[in-house]
């Protein structure tokens, strides 16, 4: 996806609980998994897509957090302390699957571990998951913070550092916390994950919105 296709899906983008429980096809399969290849690589992570399993979301977690027709989900697989990457990766994958129509949701907790529906290499673990599939709904936008909420900008704030935080405020996060900061000064930019279970996650999707919001050529990430 380009810059603008992504920023569409960015906005398209919903959090869906309810799916019809059809199979993906296997051009969604292979289109997934081709970005999921990549993701792997660059990151250095072991996210991987299962199909066609349906007992995470059968039990009493995911009736507790209102999932119905499951059988598909991201598993996000990865070292530990690799929170910020699996966030970051994690959200491509995720935008892929809203352009390729399909429906999704982070989930955290509201899921069953099934063992042997993914591997866990040493040293590493499942942070979390993200059902996919064929929605029955399309989901609503969640609410947003006022940019100057989560951001400061040293002087006046160049158009591309506020479209980049408008962009990260369309970010997924932790029960739509919205804890993270960006901060800029000249072309460098920095982020500051709040307190919290699954910060260090949330921004990590939120930095990639900001990326393609702002346009990477317009900053660096300063450390």
């Amino acid at each position: 996806m380009n810059a603008t296709e992504t920023l569409q899906a960015m906005r398209e983008r919903h959090s869906v609980r309810s799916y019809d429980g059809t199979p993906l096809t296997a051009d969604e399969i292979a289109a997934l998994q081709d970005l999921i290849d990549t993701c792997n690589e660059e990151g250095g992570l072991h996210i991987q897509l299962v199909v066609g399993e349906p007992k995470a979301f059968s039990g009493g977690k995911a009736r507790y957090g209102k999932f119905s027709g499951v059988v598909n989900y991201l598993a996000f697989v990865g070292p530990k302390g690799a929170e910020e990457r699996i966030g970051y990766y994690g959200e491509k994958i995720v935008l892929r699957a809203t352009q390729l129509g399909l429906g999704t949701c982070w989930v955290a907790l509201t899921f069953s571990k099934v063992k042997g529906a993914y591997e866990v290499g040493a040293g590493e673990r499942l942070h979390l998951v993200a059902a996919i599939g064929h929605g029955t709904v399309a989901g609503a936008a969640h609410k947003v913070r006022p940019v100057e909420d989560v951001s400061s900008y040293d002087g006046d704030a160049p158009e591309w550092f506020t479209s980049g935080v408008e962009a990260a405020l369309l970010a997924p996060t932790a029960m739509n916390q919205q804890k993270f900061r960006f901060e800029g000064e000249g072309n460098a930019v920095r982020t500051k994950a709040g307190l919290g279970f699954y910060t260090k996650i949330d921004l990590g999707i939120a930095k990639y919105h900001f990326e393609i919001g702002a346009g990477e050529e317009n900053f660096v990430w300063a450390s």
